[in-house]
């Protein structure tokens, strides 16, 4: 059974934070430990953690404020994602080991959540497309450093969405792309429509900055 630490870091990250109203608020330790059934101990230390992570602000006298994702940090998170990407795409088309049945599967998953209300499920399931190129190569070290992107990347997938009328619809083309290239066995194609792929999502993000 979770902690109640875990529960509310666990809470936090994937719920509160990936919220885009949220983005820049100051939260409530005790409307949350409320919501989550805690006490507000547990809630400080997710909080903490958090903070360690620079996804909270701990703000003297103020407490803690959801941090902004910002136009560098974005930058940022689409670059990495490009190099670790691209990186799994080659080593699995050199391996012959692509899970195109896994990657054909979650895109027809995301294609029953193209609605206005389940644009936080798409974004999960858009997580769980990537992660699953990624956890193919075989290395634990890299699977480790590419899920603490994880909420980054949601709240960055989320954010898009709500940005541009049509944005779901968009990233199930590109990620079409990038599944066809990897089952053809076309590296360098792949790692086009990766790029492709992360180039678009980033244009969207940066619009409002």
């Amino acid at each position: 059974m979770a902690s109640g630490r875990e529960t509310a870091y666990a809470y936090l990250k994937d719920t509160v934070l990936t919220d885009p109203n949220m983005q820049g608020a100051f939260l409530s330790e005790q409307e949350i430990a409320d919501r989550i059934g805690v006490s507000r101990t547990p809630i400080r230390e997710a909080l903490l953690l958090l903070a360690a992570e620079d996804l909270v602000e701990l703000v003297p006298k103020r407490g803690a404020r959801v941090s902004p994702l910002t136009g560098r940090d974005i930058r940022e998170l689409m670059e990495l994602r490009g190099v670790v990407e691209r990186y799994a795409a080659q080593q699995l088309v050199t391996t012959g080991r692509v899970p195109v049945q896994e990657l054909r599967s979650l895109l027809e998953r995301q294609d029953e959540l193209t609605g206005p209300g389940q644009a936080r499920e798409f974004i999960a399931v858009d997580h769980q497309f990537h992660a699953a190129l990624v956890s193919a190569v075989g290395n634990t070290l890299l699977d480790r450093h590419y899920d603490g992107l994880r909420s980054r990347q949601v709240r960055a997938g989320v954010v898009a969405v709500f940005n541009q009328q049509g944005r779901q619809e968009a990233v199930l083309k590109e990620h079409r792309a990038i599944v066809d290239a990897l089952a053809a066995g076309d590296a360098g194609q792949a790692c086009a429509a990766i790029d492709h792929h992360l180039q678009s999502t980033l244009k969207v993000l940066l619009e409002g900055y």
